[in-house]
């Protein structure tokens, strides 16, 4: 049985297996073949120095009373008595456990100490059998298990890298000796020095380490009818805000806050501050915001930067208007092409006639026209589903 378990084992497993079973089967077999004379070894001399042997004999009759002449392994032949037992329970450390192997703890009886897992004897083994001698102790040393080692890894040779490279720079590759390493700034500013360096094998740097250029913005430009909420300087570290302000009556176009950028740039062009724009009618009304208004009836006569305001034009071929729409943009707001201005006789003596009170055509709208513009005005013109293109330009003008 134990040369198959020899091909299918290898080692001190496989040898310690086949000495376990062979010892069991002898211990659960009475013992007989180390009782017989013929097979137990000589009295090893020397041996009494390390455990006491009771008196050597070569038969029954040489011992006295319940005495039996029995092989006792190394003490060979001597008298002992069979019943007697060794100590049971053993009283182990905590990285081990004891079996005993045979029915009962007496002479000639097998115990098996076992390491827990993690743990060794001083042979490299996890396990050992003890027999109970005549001199009712167990065989052998107190076994030790001692934890196991973990295997030391090699030495690995590397180039030390200072806390300020770490925070400064983004390390691509190994610093390990023999091997090279590429720099890139954290902040995406430009490197001073070189981008690679080489880890000798004697764990230095080849080059010394580089450092990021330290980049600034300029001051960005002033900003015409505005302010700069920031403190004045002649250059501005990265991260620095930069806040702005317009005037009275002026409208800021573009970002309120820019941030110096690590590229040395601001985060956004300035922005502008944009006039308002008067509106060039004084005789009609126009619409804005929806609402249909005189000029005079607007603060100032004023509309914001970027505001759109509906004029009313006179169709050429009939008695009816259309809109046409202009934007303010940073005080300019024009009247469209089709837009004339009524007379001041006319404003005064016909203020129902004028082209802004008069009904919209339902054919003829410069833009798509929405009545709920004409809320307020006094004519309500029918609701119009057909749209058509605006009237040509110079025709309009011939009906003044």
């Amino acid at each position: 049985m134990c040369l198959s378990l020899a091909h299918t084992k290898s080692g001190p497993t496989a040898s310690m297996f086949c000495g376990l079973l062979l010892l069991s089967l002898w211990a659960l077999a009475g013992t007989k073949s180390l009782w017989d004379s013929e097979s137990c070894p000589e009295r090893l001399v020397g041996v009494e120095g390390r455990r006491t042997c009771p008196r050597s004999c070569k038969s029954d009759g040489d011992c006295g009373g319940k005495r039996q002449c029995l092989c006792d392994s190394e003490c060979g032949l001597s008298c002992v008595v069979p019943g007697r037992t060794c100590p049971w329970p053993l009283s182990l450390s905590e990285n081990s456990k004891a079996h005993l192997l045979s029915p009962t703890p007496s002479f000639a009886a097998l115990l098996e100490v076992r390491c827990k897992p993690g743990f060794t004897l001083a042979n490299g083994l996890d396990a050992t059998i003890r027999r109970c001698q005549g001199d009712r102790q167990w065989s052998g040393d107190e076994p030790i298990c001692t934890e196991t080692k973990s295997p030391e890894l090699p030495d690995v040779r590397t180039c030390p890298l200072p806390q300020q490279v770490i925070n400064t720079f983004s390390i691509h590759g190994d610093a390990s000796a023999g091997t090279s390493i590429r720099y890139s700034c954290l902040s995406g500013a430009d490197i001073v020095g070189r981008r690679e360096n080489f880890c000798q094998f004697n764990q230095t740097w080849q080059y010394p380490h580089p450092t990021c250029k330290e980049m600034l913005c300029q001051p960005p430009k002033e900003v015409e009818q505005g302010y700069v909420v920031a403190v004045q300087k002649t250059e501005y570290e990265v991260g620095f805000d930069i806040h702005y302000l317009c005037k009275k009556n002026f409208l800021l176009d573009g970002p309120q806050m820019i941030t110096c950028l690590s590229n040395g740039s601001w985060s956004a062009v300035p922005p502008h501050c944009r006039a308002r724009c008067v509106i060039p009618a004084e005789r009609s009304r126009v619409v804005i915001r929806g609402v249909k208004r005189w000029p005079f009836d607007v603060t100032d006569a004023l509309v914001p930067h970027g505001e759109n305001v509906t004029f009313f034009c006179k169709h050429p071929r009939k008695q009816c208007s259309f809109t046409a729409s202009q934007i303010c943009f940073d005080g300019k707001l024009e009247t469209p092409p089709c837009y004339l201005e009524p007379t001041w006789l006319q404003y005064k003596l016909f203020p129902h006639r004028l082209v802004s009170e008069i009904e919209v055509c339902c054919d003829t709208i410069a833009t798509p026209f929405d009545p709920s513009l004409l809320q307020h005005s006094q004519h309500h013109p029918s609701r119009c589903t057909v749209i058509f293109g605006p009237p040509e330009i110079s025709t309009a003008r011939k009906y003044k």
